[in-house]
């Protein structure tokens, strides 16, 4: 039968409000929902779950993030469902599917925000019609009921500990001079990450030049550091500490372009394919790698929880703040520095074959790095 009457009309008056058109169609459900103090809603029958993914020009979310949460969630509920969004790193696009979501009777929402600030407004919608967030990967601003992600703060401080450690020995008085490539403003794990890393690199190295990456767009990031580049003199950068691998694409490609050579260090994050084969080329330093299984697993636990109106105890053993008075249940897992000695933990932990890393081009740097004989 059909949810409450008070839930329906909720959830019309939000669909309105939005400026949508679509017909509202509320989700079957065996009994009528029961609130919790959660936001979520005591469910016997099926759950529609809504998963909101910030693009699909990482390759993450396509090749990890949204596979292992829907094989999660039909682990723990087969008869639930996931309705699937990419807002193709358009934060008003975002905004339209979560208002979308909610109109068309998604119980709980999973969501990874392209601007945690800009998604404020549709989490306190969301909240309104009785429908749990969880926070994926970032944490959006609002009512958020659970939030599952990785130390960012660890995040940066793997980073700047390989910078260091790349540099050369100081001498007295010397800094050396490097450039920091932030993501971007809109992200709030973006500052989680520069605070991190300047714990480890302030007082021990001249930043030149530091930028908020619009967008995490590896061409930003590219105009950045032409830029960077021209300011500082060619000569003068020895290092970069670079807030992921996209943005460490782009960099790269700014450092050959002007001639650098050899390359300063560049750090990076998310041990992407083509991360791993610049490591392995002795082209990037390093990446921080975030095993996505454990991230995609809590969150689909941690919705299914919601969606059933059970505690979120036994999953979520920290706590953070979304900016407001509220404590979140969170689960904040512990990242790993990967560098050309240890890339064989991508391979035991099956993110890729080593026919996927050591294609024709990059063999003889992969035999040089032990991955094949």
């Amino acid at each position: 039968m059909t949810a409450a009457p008070a839930r329906h009309r909720m959830r019309a008056a939000i669909a309105v409000t939005a400026g949508l058109t679509l017909a509202v169609t509320l989700a079957a459900c065996g009994k009528a929902a029961q609130v919790d103090q959660s936001g979520g809603s005591a469910h016997r029958g099926n759950l529609r779950i809504g998963l909101l993914l910030p693009d699909n020009e990482i390759a993450r979310f396509d090749r990890f993030d949204k596979p292992l949460i829907k094989k999660r969630i039909k682990e723990l509920c087969p008869r639930c469902t996931v309705d699937y969004a990419s807002a193709q790193h358009d934060a008003a696009t975002q905004q339209h599917q979560v208002d979308s979501m909610i109109a068309n009777g998604v119980e709980v929402l999973i969501l990874d925000a392209v601007d945690g600030r800009a998604i404020r407004s549709s989490v306190i919608r969301a909240r309104q019609a009785n429908i749990p967030v969880v926070a994926y990967d970032r944490l959006a601003e609002g009512p958020i009921s659970g939030y599952v992600s990785f130390n960012g703060a660890e995040v940066g401080r793997l980073q700047g500990q390989a910078l260091l450690k790349a540099l050369a020995p100081h001498r007295p008085g010397h800094r050396d001079q490097i450039v920091m490539m932030n993501g971007s403003s809109t992200d709030p794990n973006s500052d989680w990450f520069k605070r991190g890393s300047l714990e480890v690199l302030r007082g021990r190295v001249t930043i030149g030049k530091s930028y908020e990456t619009i967008g995490w767009r590896p061409e930003n990031a590219n105009l950045n550091m032409s830029g960077a580049i021209a300011a500082l003199g060619a000569d003068n950068i020895q290092g970069v500490l670079s807030a992921n691998d996209g943005l460490a694409s782009g960099v790269i490609a700014a450092l050959k372009a002007a001639k650098i050579h050899p390359l300063p260090p560049v750090t990076g994050q998310d041990a992407e394919l083509g991360a791993v084969q610049r490591i392995i080329a002795r082209e990037q330093l390093m990446t921080v790698y975030k095993p996505f299984k454990p991230e995609a697993y809590a969150a689909a636990e941690m919705a299914v929880a919601l969606g059933r109106g059970t505690s979120l105890a036994g999953i979520a053993k920290e706590r953070v703040n979304s900016g407001s008075s509220q404590s979140i249940p969170a689960v904040l897992l512990h990242p790993i520095a990967l560098d050309v000695h240890n890339l064989k933990i991508l391979i035991r932990d099956g993110m890729y074959t080593t026919d996927q890393i050591c294609t024709e081009k990059y063999a003889a740097a992969c035999r040089k790095a032990g991955l094949i004989t």
